[in-house]
């Protein structure tokens, strides 16, 4: 929520307003209350700085959030929509079920022991699988070999 500069000069002068009726009931001078407002107005103009700008950065924050895609891809099917070149798609289309389910998991942070699980296969097929697709995929990030 964004600061409200208005609702919080209210909330001050209520509570100022109150604290001097206490200050003044008590016997204290005038110039002593006096030099304690422009203290605490000086404080409360500090704060006031400080949190006008904490607020729009987090208004900021939650923009940039909300503009980033959050979702992740969550199924084989979801992995193949988010791609945008045109060969690595044609590419990941000839490979088979088990290597995608393996490139969507190693995505994801998954071990090759836990792939390995869930895919049904062992650590070595996972292993080998994945260096085919390297092997498949060279050509389209490196089109003129190695750098």
């Amino acid at each position: 929520m964004a600061y409200n500069h208005g609702r919080e000069d209210r909330k001050w002068r209520i509570w100022k307003e109150a604290e001097e009726k206490v200050l003044r009931e008590h016997g204290v001078d005038e110039a002593v209350i006096e030099q304690i407002r422009m203290e605490d107005r000086a404080d409360f103009n500090s704060n006031r700085r400080f949190y006008r700008w904490t607020s729009d950065f987090g208004e900021y924050l939650e923009g940039m959030a909300d503009n980033e895609q959050q979702a992740e891809p969550n199924t084989v099917a979801d992995l193949l929509d988010e791609i945008e070149d045109e060969k690595l798609y044609q590419a990941l289309l000839t490979v088979d079920k088990h290597t995608l389910l393996i490139l969507l998991l190693k995505m994801q942070g998954y071990s090759t022991k836990e792939i390995a699980a869930v895919a049904g296969l062992t650590e070595r097929a996972v292993y080998k699988r994945l260096e085919r697709l390297r092997k498949k995929l060279k050509p389209i990030f490196y089109p003129f070999g190695e750098i």
